[in-house]
Parts: structure tokens; C-alpha cells; sequence
């Protein structure tokens, strides 16, 4: 993977920054948005540096939260109105459009 810039960070911070509640993204669609090459570089600089975003809005193409997080990510969509059916959000409902 090229380094990640950056100008890429704060790319992906703002576009995330920018999911309003109730609504999700996927990192995919944040890729996209942002103009990277990968869903993967969302996830890396998610886990590096999104503490004070609401990150829990952003799932994976499945409607599924990352596994490690998914019971902390679910209580919190939760109480902004995002129900998920058997631990799946429904994006085509639920999906923010950048």
C-alpha cells in the first residue's frame, strides 16, 4: 500500500465527519468520495485516527459493523434511530450519499 497522505486523513475525516446521524456509510463509498483506490485505506485510518468522529457510522458493503466492534457500533446506531435486522444495517435505506 503507497502511504497514505496527509491530505487523504483529512479527506476521509471530514467525509466521515459528514455522515449525519441515522444515516451510514460504507467504507467503500468513503473510497470512493475521497478518491482512493481502496476501502482498506478508510479502514486503516479509521482505526488509526477516528476517536472523535462517529465512526460507528460507517459499516461495511454488507450493512455489518467490523466484527470487533460490533456490539459497541450497534448500541450506538441504535440510539440514533438505526436498527439493524440480524446485526445488518439496511443501506438501501440508511445509506448517506456523498
Amino acid at each position: 500500500m503507497a502511504p497514505i497522505t496527509d491530505e487523504q486523513v483529512e479527506i476521509v475525516r471530514a467525509l466521515v465527519a459528514a455522515i449525519p446521524p441515522g444515516r451510514v456509510s460504507t467504507y467503500g463509498d468513503i473510497a470512493e468520495a475521497a478518491g482512493l483506490s481502496s476501502a482498506r485505506i478508510v479502514g486503516w485510518i479509521m482505526r488509526t485516527d477516528s476517536s472523535d468522529l462517529p465512526w460507528h457510522r460507517v459499516i461495511t458493503a454488507s450493512g455489518k459493523p467490523a466484527a470487533h466492534l460490533a456490539t459497541r457500533q450497534l448500541e450506538r446506531l441504535r440510539a440514533e434511530g438505526v436498527l439493524a435486522d440480524h446485526g445488518r444495517v439496511r443501506l438501501d435505506e440508511l445509506r448517506h450519499e456523498f
